[in-house]
């Protein structure tokens, strides 16, 4: 089924609808005329990586993203070595799914550690460490920042100059970086990073999800639905759009209400929203 013109850069991350299986997912998609979907590992290895490859390819889909690599701060050698293989594993995993992008939540610092910086150097010398290996199967890694609360346990790296800043380190083609508005909507030097990101063909993911409050228990389920929180997602997609970017625009939200919602409702309920606060107003 040929895509809407309005809905072809629109993707479904999985863990947005995830009552649904892989092949729901496959199916639903397709059906409302998305052009892709974003895939997170452990349903992808249970479901079968080559299998999933070939439903979403059959369903006309992309695979926009995988999520995640990443957790690359251990200082314990046995632990680095560990984390390294498994970012391997998903560099594979990405390029038998077909996509070049896989995301990397950096990790957090190592138990009893104050040390920021040193964590982010560690982060680098994965980096350098992995880069070639993906280059090798047409997988750029693509490093998130994450809010700062999440800082001390799952990512150091908490806004998009520090993203770039890792980055900029190595070729645009191997290394990016992934602009999410739920992470960096904050961020008065948003702006200019998107733009430094933009000159430097560093843009490797765009995806929305919107800031509600009070924050949920449990803040890293609490990623609100396209409209219901504080982050202008109109204004990312036109800074997005300003510095050259044209990939797809992926909807990640962890949220247990739309989880309990039946999936068809939840996408349309979606796709309505991205008309109304993404696109171009007309």
């Amino acid at each position: 089924m040929t895509a809407p013109k309005d809905l072809q850069r629109l993707s479904l991350n999985q863990e947005t609808i995830r009552q649904w299986s892989l092949p729901e997912l496959a199916d639903g998609c397709a059906a409302a005329g998305l052009g892709g979907v974003g895939l997170w590992r452990a349903p992808v290895q249970e479901y079968g990586v080559e299998r999933a490859a070939k439903l979403v390819r059959d369903a006309g889909l992309a695979v926009t993203s995988l999520c995640r690599g990443g957790f690359l701060t251990a200082a314990d050698p046995t632990e680095r070595a560990a984390a390294l293989a498994d970012n391997r594993r998903a560099i594979d995993e990405a390029a038998t799914l077909g996509t070049g992008t896989l995301v990397l939540v950096s990790g957090g610092l190592p138990t009893g550690s104050r040390d920021l910086p040193g964590a982010r150097e560690r982060i680098a010398d994965a980096l350098a460490e992995l880069r070639p290996y993906a280059a090798e199967r047409g997988v750029r890694l693509a490093v998130e920042p994450l809010h700062p609360m999440f800082a001390s346990d799952r990512c150091v790296v908490s806004t998009l100059g520090q993203a770039l800043e890792l980055a900029e380190r190595f070729p645009a083609e191997q290394v990016g970086v992934v602009v999410d508005t739920y992470h960096i909507w904050w961020d008065d030097t948003v702006g200019a990073q998107i733009a430094r990101a933009g000159e430097g063909g560093r843009i490797a993911a765009f995806q929305l999800a919107d800031w509600i409050t009070p924050l949920p228990e449990g803040v890293l389920l609490g990623r609100g639905q396209l409209g219901d929180g504080s982050v202008d997602l109109r204004d990312f997609r036109e800074r997005v759009d300003a510095a050259g970017y044209d990939g797809p625009i992926e909807v990640e939200i962890f949220n247990p209400e739309l989880w309990a919602r039946d999936g068809g409702e939840v996408l349309k309920e979606i796709a309505d929203r991205y008309r109304e606060l993404v696109l171009p107003q007309r």
